[in-house]
């Protein structure tokens, strides 16, 4: 999905969200069995939290202001990556691993072929089986590709014991 094919911003952000909502929040995904689930609240021009996480980034790392983010063109054509990346997961071409966050432990989803990663927290809950929370995705640049690489197989060496 690219901005020309649209007559203008407010046309193309709303068919990103209706394709998200149709390809993400409303598609009944499931990684490793558990349910794949995303934040709506709070909204931000009408549209859900998570949505924007998929289609934008903080101007600085400091600044967590939701209202600040700024639109990134190239998540915004990949939006439908997202369920893509989630329901291949085990394909060759893809790699994921666990890391932690602070308190979280996130399941990170990398299409290597085109450096782009789908990011999900793992959440148990006190009256059945956990699911994932879709944080975020984004397309990797190179110092995230050398640190992507190093935690990957720092996870997978540990899990060989």
């Amino acid at each position: 999905m690219r901005l020309n094919d649209y007559a203008d911003w407010s046309a193309y952000e709303d068919a990103i969200y209706a394709e998200y909502l149709a390809t993400v929040a409303h598609a009944s995904l499931r990684l490793f069995g558990h349910v794949v689930k995303v934040r709506f609240r709070p909204e931000t021009r009408h549209k859900g939290y998570g949505f924007w996480h998929l289609i934008s980034e903080a101007p600085s790392q400091n600044n967590r202001n939701e209202d600040d983010r700024i639109p990134d063109l190239e998540r915004c054509a990949r939006v439908r990556w997202v369920a893509w990346c989630i329901e291949n997961v085990e394909s060759v071409e893809f790699s994921w691993w666990e890391n932690k966050r602070g308190t979280e432990t996130h399941v990170v989803i990398w299409a290597e072929l085109h450096d782009f990663a789908v990011v999900l927290a793992k959440r148990d809950t006190q009256d059945g089986p956990r699911y994932y929370l879709l944080k975020t995705a984004y397309c990797l640049r190179g110092h995230t590709i050398r640190k992507f690489t190093k935690e990957r197989d720092a996870y997978w060496a540990t899990q060989k014991d």
